[in-house]
């Protein structure tokens, strides 16, 4: 039976969550399509793309992920810190980002001066969209409408493009977090679609391993912190 997604998804309980979201039928969409022949393979950089750009907007960490031919994967770390350090144009100017606002809202944006009434008006509707941007049902969203929309003008048809609801799962430790990760940058590997980490395209082991050859960490992806002989995600610090 399906549950609310209130009841799966609990930052109070953990902020570490695995999501994975499937096109309708499991047909390769975001690959190449054997019966047609047809290639879809660049939209795997449509979703990469638009994954780690929302990642920029919503207090929400990218700790992995992995973008294949029919689904992917991302492991999200709800950071609740970084939101609670927001301050009201903060939260208006990242929700400018996804949405127009309000015209109070644009009004604020653009330097324009609010008599108390309105301040308070539009604190109100910004408490909702703070905690929007800390919700991960609504980046999903985000993202995949996103890529449905570019995929169907592509195509020139309508209809869906991902199967129901994205599935979520809960990481209460570190090592179910460590196991989820090392699971999802080893997807292409398992699918053949890569022989190394280092030739899997559209994976955030990828990325890290290209950062780390210039010694630096990647910046759209949550960092490892540690020193070199002792590394550990700063998402391990459940406790």
């Amino acid at each position: 039976m399906t549950q609310p997604r209130s009841n799966l998804i609990d930052p109070s309980t953990t902020p570490y969550y695995h999501c994975v979201s499937r096109c309708v039928r499991r047909a390769f969409l975001c690959g190449r399509d054997e019966r047609s022949g047809q290639c879809f393979e660049h939209r795997r950089q449509w979703i990469e793309d638009r994954l780690l750009e929302l990642s920029g907007i919503f207090a929400l960490d990218v700790c992995s992920y992995a973008v294949m031919s029919n689904h992917y994967h991302v492991v999200l770390f709800v950071n609740q810190q970084q939101a609670d350090g927001w301050d009201l144009l903060e939260v208006v100017s990242r929700w400018h980002r996804l949405c127009k606002g309000s015209a109070l809202s644009q009004r604020f944006y653009r330097g324009e001066s609010l008599d108390s009434a309105e301040l308070t008006r539009l604190s109100e509707v910004a408490k909702t969209w703070k905690a929007r941007l800390t919700d991960i049902s609504w980046f999903m969203r985000y993202l995949n409408e996103f890529i449905a929309r570019e995929a169907n003008r592509e195509d020139q048809c309508s209809g869906r493009f991902w199967e129901g609801r994205f599935k979520s799962q809960a990481l209460l430790d570190e090592k179910a977090l460590a196991a989820c990760m090392a699971y999802v940058d080893l997807n292409p590997i398992r699918a053949k679609m890569a022989e190394t980490p280092e030739t899997s395209d559209h994976t955030s082991i990828k990325q890290r391993i290209l950062s780390a050859k210039q010694a630096q960490q990647p910046t759209t992806l949550l960092p490892f912190v540690g020193n070199p002989k002792n590394p550990c995600l700063q998402a391990y610090r459940f406790g």
